[in-house]
């Protein structure tokens, strides 16, 4: 059965936006985590996005600057297929993306069933929420960055029941930023 994992960046407070639902703050440029971001999108699976994260990944990843700037992790992010998830979007443009407007989390059931490697949420809060309250997500790979932002989002807002999760991995970057993996115990 297929995994379905978060990959995303908070601040050390705990957010993943800022106040002004920015990320800029997440994307500390040094060789090693480059290689680690470049290692990761080489990972193959399925992207799974909200319809914020999709639009601006979508205004991102195809352009010229990002394929110069970051040519492995462009041409994984454009190449891998993506599912998005939104009741507002009408038509989803980037290349190999699949629209879902509504049943999300039986969806996601029936992905996790199907053949294919795991599915990877970058982002998209909301969608973190609303699949954590399902139970759906496998293992949570968060890396924090040595920032404080004093206010903005987390991705576990609207959960309401406590988990408890079990440390699966671990990694310190020389930029200062840690990933910590965890599943459900």
């Amino acid at each position: 059965m297929r995994k379905l994992i978060v990959f995303n960046q908070v601040s050390l407070d705990g957010y993943f936006t800022d106040r002004n639902s920015d990320m800029s703050w997440a994307h500390k440029d040094d060789p090693e985590w480059n290689a680690f971001a470049a290692d990761n999108a080489k990972g193959g699976g399925v992207l799974v996005f909200g319809r914020i994260t999709y639009e601006l990944m979508a205004s991102f990843w195809p352009t010229p600057s990002a394929i110069k700037q970051f040519p492995t992790v462009a041409e994984g992010m454009n190449n891998l297929p993506k599912v998005v998830f939104s009741r507002t979007l009408d038509k989803a443009s980037w290349s190999n993306t699949k629209l879902v407007k509504s049943g999300m989390a039986g969806e996601i059931r029936k992905m996790k069933k199907g053949p294919g490697k795991d599915m990877v949420i970058l982002g998209s809060g909301s969608i973190v929420s609303q699949l954590t309250q399902e139970g759906l997500i496998d293992e949570y790979q968060i890396v924090v960055n040595p920032v404080i932002l004093g206010a903005g989002r987390t991705m576990f807002d609207g959960v309401k029941d406590k988990l408890t999760m079990k440390e699966t991995n671990s990694r310190t970057f020389e930029n200062g930023n840690v990933l910590l993996c965890y599943e459900l115990r």
